[in-house]
């Protein structure tokens, strides 16, 4: 069953920095979001391989959007 990952904060999608297959470790950054000039990093929730993920850079999302999703 898919994990969801969640936006923390609304705000820009600025730079995705993992890529769909890849492992990923709880905590570990899958995207950074900016808003009012903050970098905030969205984490995996636990460890897991990204199957999906739902934005691309420069996107604008809300707190609680489901960004990507873990195997």
């Amino acid at each position: 069953m898919a994990v969801e990952v969640l936006s923390p904060i609304t705000g820009n999608v600025w730079k995705i920095v993992k890529k769909v297959g890849e492992q990923v470790e709880e905590y570990e950054a899958i995207m950074i979001m900016e808003s009012m000039k903050m970098e905030i990093p969205v984490e995996a929730p636990q460890d897991g391989k990204i199957l999906e993920i739902k934005v691309k850079e420069g996107d604008s999302v809300i707190e609680e959007d489901i960004v990507a999703l873990l195997e």
